[in-house]
């Protein structure tokens, strides 16, 4: 599965639907809204060609350390692009 097509803050968000939590709970820890989770959501299950935020939810667990691995690279990307 390709996750490089993902933003940081998509990458975020992927990483924390593995949790389970609600909307509400994952934006109030990211410092967003509602609106904003869903929106990263349906992003992220167009660019993965997924069917739905709970399918994201499995392919975040399962890749999870590649995923993380991806954050940190595209956070450090950029970082040097500002």
């Amino acid at each position: 599965m390709d996750f490089s097509s993902l933003t940081g803050r998509e990458v975020e968000v992927l990483l924390l639907l593995a949790s389970g939590e609600q909307n509400r709970r994952l934006a109030r820890h990211l410092g967003i809204t509602e609106r904003t989770i869903r929106a990263h959501t349906a992003s992220i299950v167009r660019k993965l060609r997924l069917k739905s935020r709970f399918e994201a939810a499995i392919v975040a667990h399962l890749h999870a350390d590649r995923i993380k691995d991806l954050g940190t690279t595209t956070t450090h990307r950029s970082a040097a692009a500002a």
